[in-house]
């Protein structure tokens, strides 16, 4: 049976990867439709080639974009428009499988209503976890669906779990499981000084040295931020407490992530650093399907290192576990925040090096929230643009 697919942000480097893995295995999966924010030009050329059945475009003027670019000899999918469009899409009964791959706050509606509508979710969204994690583990577990994270980190430490065949949400720790450990490579400044980044440009923070990744998700990686929503994002995933979750520095990004036992075993998932591996294992769950990655060679990787996280040389990553001990409110504020200081530095109008004061304000400012109820997807969108608010006034006081 072939299972139809919905890749949401299919322009991103999740986007690419995803349909490169999906044309490879024509039997078993069909594409039924790709969403993109931007890069119209892009969306039409996969659309074309994957024979999509549904485009979503954010406005009116990038529909009339898609229909012109796609011209007239053929007729073009079907045009949706707008977010409630988007989310509508991923919740609809006509794909089984649902890629969220959506950057940001934006992609939270869709990747909830994809659970909501008990599909198998592919999330590579972060903010779907950090920002609502109760609200999101619970649609999954009322609803039957089944999630599979995409993140490298996390789709390793899924594989060196004990599971049934099905991917559920946990409401206890694997049993017999002591402690998860998140790999992380330590980005492009892992050996210079935080007193010595403060003149570092978007091009530097941006340059990693392992993957090839979005301008955002690299200076995330370059902070070690993008460590800390993981760290988050496992204590939902998986049920774990964030006083057994590790993070270790391992640049050669070979080992993704490894479970410790209680017996002392350490149980980790190599493979080589590209995004098709897990995707591909969140596609064809539980068998195992070819991702065209090539075979690993750890003659030629030499050695594998293992150093801790320095803390002061990575401040966000440690405001990132202060804000999962705090809360669902303060992982809202660390994540908007976050978002709003990184734009700044790549826009030219922030130091590298405030990133973190402009975070760790936020948490203070949102700190009389901390205690606030969230029953709802409005309640953690209404506190995202709360925090945005914050970190917008204080990247405008930096800027003058």
């Amino acid at each position: 049976m072939v299972k139809r697919v919905t890749v949401l942000g299919s322009t991103g480097s999740i986007g690419q990867n995803t349909l490169d893995v999906l044309a490879r295995h024509p039997d078993k999966f069909a594409v039924h439709a790709l969403s993109a924010y931007s890069r119209i030009d892009v969306l039409v050329a996969q659309a074309r080639a994957a024979t999509a059945r549904v485009v979503v475009v954010p406005t009116d003027a990038t529909a009339r974009e898609f229909r012109r670019l796609w011209g007239e000899n053929t007729t073009p999918p079907e045009v949706r428009v707008g977010a409630n469009a988007l989310t509508d899409t991923a919740g609809d009964n006509q794909s089984q499988i649902v890629m969220a791959a959506i950057v940001g706050a934006a992609g939270l509606p869709a990747a909830l209503a994809a659970a909501q509508a008990g599909k198998r979710v592919l999330l590579a969204n972060k903010e779907a976890l950090v920002a609502a994690g109760s609200l999101f583990m619970a649609a999954v577990k009322a609803n039957g669906a089944e999630l599979l994270p995409i993140d490298s980190e996390h789709n390793a430490i899924f594989q060196c779990l004990p599971h049934h065949g099905r991917a559920s949400a946990p409401l206890e720790p694997a049993p017999g499981v002591r402690r998860l450990i998140l790999t992380a490579s330590g980005g492009p400044f892992r050996s210079r000084r935080w007193e010595d980044l403060h003149t570092v440009t978007p091009q530097e923070a941006c340059a990693h040295p392992n993957w090839s990744m979005g301008r955002k998700i690299s200076v995330d990686s370059a902070t070690m931020l993008n460590k800390g929503l993981e760290v988050i994002e496992a204590h939902w995933l998986f049920a774990m407490p964030a006083d057994r979750i590790s993070v270790v520095i391992h640049p050669q990004s070979v080992v993704h992530s490894m479970v410790e036992y209680e017996d002392g075993s350490v149980i980790a998932q190599l493979g080589q650093p590209d995004m098709r591996t897990p995707i591909a294992y969140g596609l064809g769950f539980p068998e195992r399907i070819n991702s065209g990655v090539g075979m690993l060679d750890l003659a030629a990787a030499g050695r594998l290192d293992f150093a801790e996280p320095d803390l002061l040389q990575f401040p966000c990553l440690r405001l990132s576990f202060e804000a999962l001990r705090s809360g669902q409110v303060a992982c809202i504020a660390l994540n908007a925040a976050n978002e709003i200081a990184v734009e700044a530095f790549l826009s030219n109008k922030l130091s590298y090096t405030r990133i973190p004061s402009i975070i760790e304000r936020v948490l203070e400012q949102m700190s009389s929230m901390h205690g606030a109820q969230i029953c709802a997807i409005d309640d953690v969108l209404s506190l995202d643009l709360e925090a945005r608010r914050h970190a917008q006034q204080l990247v405008s006081i930096q800027s003058n």
